[in-house]
């Protein structure tokens, strides 16, 4: 599972088999997790354990990085 980011306790993460499916980042902090689709736009898949601040928090983060996490996923997976 490569880390792309770790910022304010969140990890943001690709699973290393999840290649046959849309650019995307998983986010957890403690036993919260989160699913986020990249492209072909942005959008929430789910958030599960993090009350609202954290939702902000996290589509805040990934909005600010967006253009990396992209390039990362194309560069990890080769496409």
């Amino acid at each position: 599972m490569p880390t792309a980011l770790r910022i304010d306790g969140y990890r943001f993460f690709f699973y290393s088999n999840e290649n046959n499916e849309p650019a995307h980042i998983h986010v957890e902090k403690g036993d919260a997790e989160a699913k986020i689709w990249l492209e072909p736009a942005f959008s929430v898949a789910y958030f599960k354990g993090f009350n609202s601040k954290e939702q902000n928090d996290i589509i805040r983060i990934t909005h600010e990085n967006i253009s990396i996490f992209i390039k990362q996923w194309y560069e990890y997976f080769g496409k």
